[in-house]
């Protein structure tokens, strides 16, 4: 009798023991908690971005302008420094991880890096490829004026978005892909100096205009081919993103000192490889490090897109300080600022299943559409906010919804 209670007990959802439910996989409970832990890390590392890459944009600007005695620091040393700097932290992370067990950290860094010499050596491909995505840009800069360059580069928004539906098979609808061409837009013309100040400019002949295009061209292609890829990585592999950061840190470092010795070798033997550090450049250098891992998060949690999102919002951060508080930036006009902050507002949107115009509005919908119709007044009718009526522009809002 017990013998047939047991199986009625296997084959009955009610009566399922705790073994079978081990088989069965975890409760819809967990599964729901994690999804939930999931979307908070997703944004609170996307926040953490766009506050460190602020953050450094404006601390590197004020470091690098400081006029003090002495050499100044090299940016070459600077990136390696920051480099060594994440790897110990990954290190600390995985020590953490192993339950502060250093058999257990030896253990876990031998068997995940030096016994998989294949899996280490896919992440010398993005770093060899983000170290001539630098020396591109370097050509770029000496052979385009300052406008053309920042314009250019910002394509890199949709490579990074082309690269992701065609190696991550990502679905994009029409909305997104034209948020992305309006952010695009916004912060080119965000960065495009005004003609208040000041450009010490240089005549530039055709062909190297072209070479400079070209270069900034194959930038804009290897940022998001490499970005697709290291997020491919993270995302189709079973070791932890600390364990990748501390593969990537280790080419990234090697790379590094290869362009130390090229570009800064012989500063670097006549004064000293932390020639010119004070606090301020130790700060810059943190921060550089802690954008190695708050990116990895990103594209682990998130995508590279939405990493893209959050680094053109800290673009738009940095200049509206530097125009109100530091006021050494002038911008063309103000209102793309707003074109560029539509764009992340409109990402995601998508229709709601609402039948009818008579559904119930949030509070969310209705705040975000008087936010839009308020600031975005000219974009509105692209996105069919056209008001025909008093109570179709009031109800037809309902029928959208932000995923958050």
């Amino acid at each position: 009798m017990s013998g047939g209670r047991s199986r009625q007990q296997l084959e009955s959802p009610r009566g399922r023991t705790t073994e079978t439910r081990k088989y069965l996989g975890p409760p819809r409970k967990e599964e729901s908690e994690r999804k939930a832990m999931s979307s908070h890390l997703k944004y609170l590392s996307l926040g953490i971005l766009v506050f460190q890459t602020t953050s450094l944009v404006l601390t590197m600007r004020y470091s690098r302008t400081l006029k003090e005695d002495g050499p100044r620091y090299l940016s070459s040393t600077a990136v390696v420094v920051a480099e060594l700097l994440k790897i110990m932290a990954c290190i600390l992370l995985v020590y953490r991880d192993s339950k502060c067990s250093l058999r257990t950290l030896n253990r876990v860094l031998h068997d995940e890096i030096l016994n998989k010499p294949m899996e280490t050596l896919k992440l010398a491909i993005p770093s060899g490829i983000y170290t001539l995505q630098n020396n591109l840009l370097y050509v770029a800069l000496s052979n385009l004026d300052a406008a053309t360059y920042q314009v250019t580069y910002q394509l890199k928004i949709l490579t990074t978005a082309l690269f992701s539906v065609s190696m991550l098979s990502k679905k994009l609808g029409v909305y997104q892909w034209l948020s992305l061409v309006i952010l695009m837009t916004g912060v080119a013309f965000v960065q495009w100096p005004s003609d208040s100040q000041e450009v010490v400019s240089k005549e530039l002949s055709a062909g190297s205009q072209f070479v400079g295009l070209m270069a900034v061209l194959t930038a804009c292609f290897s940022s998001g081919f490499a970005g697709v890829y290291f997020e491919k990585i993270l995302k189709e592999t079973k070791q932890s993103v600390w364990i990748r950061n501390i593969q990537l840190g280790f080419f990234g470092s090697i790379f590094g000192l290869l362009g130390v010795y090229i570009y800064d070798g012989e500063l670097v033997s006549k004064n000293g490889f932390f020639q010119g550090y004070n606090k301020l450049t130790w700060i810059v250098v943190v921060l550089q490090a802690l954008g190695g891992l708050v990116i990895a998060a990103v594209i682990k949690y998130a995508d590279n897109i939405l990493k893209g999102f959050a680094t053109s919002l800290s673009i738009i951060l940095s200049t509206l300080i530097s125009y109100f508080w530091l006021q050494d930036f002038v911008p063309t006009r103000l209102g793309f600022h707003q074109v560029s902050l539509y764009g992340i507002l409109k990402w995601q949107w998508k229709p709601s299943k609402v039948p009818g115009l008579e559904g119930e509005r949030t509070f969310s919908s209705f705040l975000q559409e008087q936010l839009v119709k308020m600031l975005f007044p000219f974009w509105a009718p692209l996105f069919g906010w056209l008001p025909k009526s008093s109570k179709f522009s009031s109800l037809r809002c309902s029928k959208f919804q932000v995923e958050i």
